[in-house]
């Protein structure tokens, strides 16, 4: 496990990830990367435009199709 501080930059604050772990996430600079939270961890993932694409769509649907979802999940 590897260990960073949290840096000030401009009005936010920033972390600085290793390089070692930019490469294992197949990262770099410009990239997008999710993250998720609980109040004992944070999480990072690779952004993926078609599952974002995907979840606004299932949106949409849900609410237009919902008693028709409703009786699928029966």
């Amino acid at each position: 496990m590897k260990s960073t501080k949290l840096r000030k930059v401009g009005n936010s604050v920033g972390v600085i990830l290793p390089k070692e772990v930019l490469a294992s996430m197949n990262v770099s600079v410009g990239d997008e990367l999710r993250i998720s939270h609980t109040s004992q961890s944070v999480t990072l993932q690779t952004g993926d435009a078609d599952f974002d694409a995907a979840m606004k769509a299932f949106e949409r649907g849900r609410k237009k199709f919902r008693n028709a979802l409703r009786e699928l999940a029966k």
